[in-house]
């Protein structure tokens, strides 16, 4: 049985953390214990005021190739399966509901749930060959899961269209359906990565956690209903310290002094 700390890696630099899937000889399949791994530290994260910004990587050439199938297969029961899908759900969501903004760094293939992965991210940067799919449908497993974030994340059609095909669609397809933010060459991922990072890292921590928040928050809601809450969010933006410092910075033509926290 794999140690939790060996097949996920935290690294904490300058306020970026980086979380790293580890286990490049599986493609990073996600067993039972890299999920609960990544749930110990989102729920870590989500009490770190050092943290600014969360990356998720892995180690060798793929990003993540899905649940672990071998694993799967060796609990065939219904018990066993609703709790490995329950909780991967809800670190799926944990994703979401932290309050850094997250971004997928991804390189070769993110499939099944590995492309569920990189949809749960609040962003995500690609190298140019990273390829992603759905195709659970060719195992006789629908990727009823996957679908999820997925559907949230590109158009409707084109979503059951990878769902029911499973084909494997490129980079530049991705980041047209809009799975991804960012496609860059493989030797610039991680540059690319550690500027987006750096750039978010910049902004008032507080505006930034507090704006995520309300992001998802509102897209949960009808159109009414989320007016009214992104009012009532900015009401209490325009309020505080943060907004009083950019402002001000802003109409004096200097650069506001943000805290660090």
């Amino acid at each position: 049985m794999e140690k939790p700390e060996d097949c996920l890696l935290r690294e904490d630099a300058d306020g970026r953390v980086t979380l790293t899937l580890n286990r490049p000889k599986r493609s990073n399949a996600l067993t039972d214990e890299l999920i609960d791994a990544l749930a110990e530290q989102l729920d870590a994260l989500e009490k770190d005021p050092d943290a600014r910004v969360v990356v998720i990587a892995a180690a060798g050439r793929n990003f993540c190739a899905g649940h672990d199938l071998k694993q799967m297969r060796s609990h065939p029961d219904r018990d066993y399966y609703q709790r490995l899908f329950g909780r991967s759900s809800e670190t799926m969501l944990r994703l979401g509901r932290i309050p850094q903004p997250v971004i997928a760094r991804v390189q070769g293939v993110a499939t099944a749930a590995g492309c569920q992965l990189v949809a749960a991210c609040d962003l995500a940067v690609a190298a140019a060959d990273a390829r992603f799919a759905t195709p659970g449908v060719d195992i006789g497993l629908f990727c009823s899961t996957p679908s999820v974030p997925l559907a949230r994340n590109v158009s409707r059609k084109r979503a059951f269209e990878m769902l029911v095909t499973g084909e494997m669609i490129d980079a530049a397809k991705a980041l047209d359906y809009g799975l991804v933010n960012r496609v860059v060459p493989p030797e610039e991922l991680d540059r690319s990565v550690d500027a987006l990072a750096e750039l978010i890292a910049s902004k008032p921590a507080a505006v930034v956690q507090g704006g995520k928040r309300t992001f998802y928050e509102q897209l949960a809601q009808g159109v009414d209903a989320a007016y009214a809450q992104a009012a009532d969010a900015m009401t209490r933006g325009m309020l505080s310290d943060d907004a009083k410092e950019g402002i001000d910075a802003f109409l004096e033509k200097r650069t506001p002094s943000w805290p660090r926290a």
